[in-house]
């Protein structure tokens, strides 16, 4: 668990530009279905979280009757406001849904300093425990990409303060053939190894995420995936050398064999470019305790396509079902 109290999020309040003045994730929402697009309107409330000399972004949907919270979790080249969408599935409706916008992405502001996988992960085991001091809900975790992992990672951590996780993507970046789907390139992936020689001072050098990272396969729709490539607070910003040595270096919280947290699905798209699901299986199979897994039929890495979506909303409902969540 952590370490000290971490403060509550709460409302903005003179600490810059919110995503209304930042659109461009307006432009995401004709690629989902109608019913969950999302408008400025209709957008979460955002808040800011001061944690550990940051100020954390915050998007919230708040629904005070709600049985529990879900806090959805991005990958590389994402941010809490292009999951918006999700916290819009009927199976999620009657839950209050929360997206970070995780250190180095997004409207978080990180000052100077360094940035690393840690981050990730100490960032949402202080925000889960904020939640439960605000309230007593249980909070399920929701990864996507490499938010799946982290919520794997989180959840194996925080002992019973996760009652569930859902994942869409479970490989094991310290995989070489994980790393060579992961790398925009697959001869980067060759380099992973180098990083770790990289002096201290040099980890924090910034390149652009696209130059690594395979924004490119984010989608299986091309529009879709160049929107994220190009969009300058996700695939088109820029990342730190320490935290991508940190993502390619970072063994598991704890083996599979040997995870004792809460139960686990895994609804994986069928049709995943980026992280084919043979990879997540691969991981998943060797999870101890309850888990379940769904098909996203028809769907690429981060699930748009309608089919992929309607398999989405059936398996979360189950498993929410299954395990008193609901």
């Amino acid at each position: 668990m952590p370490s000290s109290a971490p403060s509550t999020p709460g409302p903005a309040r003179d600490v810059g530009p919110g995503y209304r003045d930042r659109p461009h994730w307006l432009r995401y929402q004709e690629f989902f279905p109608g019913a969950l697009r999302t408008t400025a309107d209709t957008a979460p409330d955002e808040e800011w979280w001061r944690w550990r000399g940051m100020t954390v972004h915050l998007d919230r949907l708040p629904r005070p009757c709600a049985p529990a919270k879900v806090i959805a979790l991005h990958g590389v080249g994402g941010y809490g406001r292009l999951l918006a969408p999700f916290g819009r599935l009927p199976s999620l409706a009657d839950l209050e849904f929360l997206a970070p916008d995780l250190p180095g992405f997004g409207l978080t502001d990180t000052g100077r300093r360094l940035i690393t996988y840690r981050s990730w992960v100490d960032c949402v085991l202080d925000l889960v425990a904020a939640e439960r001091e605000r309230d007593s809900r249980p909070v399920v975790l929701l990864g996507f990409s490499t938010g799946g992992r982290l919520a794997y990672d989180v959840a194996a951590r925080a002992g019973d303060a996760v009652a569930g996780v859902i994942t869409t993507c479970l490989a094991d970046q310290q995989r070489d053939e994980v790393r060579r789907r992961l790398a925009a390139r697959p001869e980067l992936a060759q380099w992973a190894g180098l990083l770790g020689l990289v002096p201290k001072p040099l980890g924090a050098a910034r390149v652009p995420v696209h130059w690594l990272a395979n924004i490119a396969a984010v989608s299986n729709h091309a529009q879709f995936a160049n929107l994220v490539w190009a969009d300058p607070l996700g695939g088109g910003s820029w990342i730190a050398l320490s935290f991508v040595r940190s993502c390619l270096r970072s063994a598991p919280a704890v083996a599979p064999e040997e995870f004792s947290g809460p139960p686990l699905l895994l609804a994986h798209p069928e049709e995943d470019r980026w992280t084919p699901p043979l990879l997540s299986r691969r991981f998943f199979d060797r999870i101890a305790g309850p888990t379940r897994f769904a098909s996203l039929s028809g769907s690429g890495h981060l699930p748009v396509e309608e089919s992929g979506l309607a398999d989405l909303d059936r398996a979360v409902r189950d498993f929410l079902d299954e395990f008193g969540l609901q």
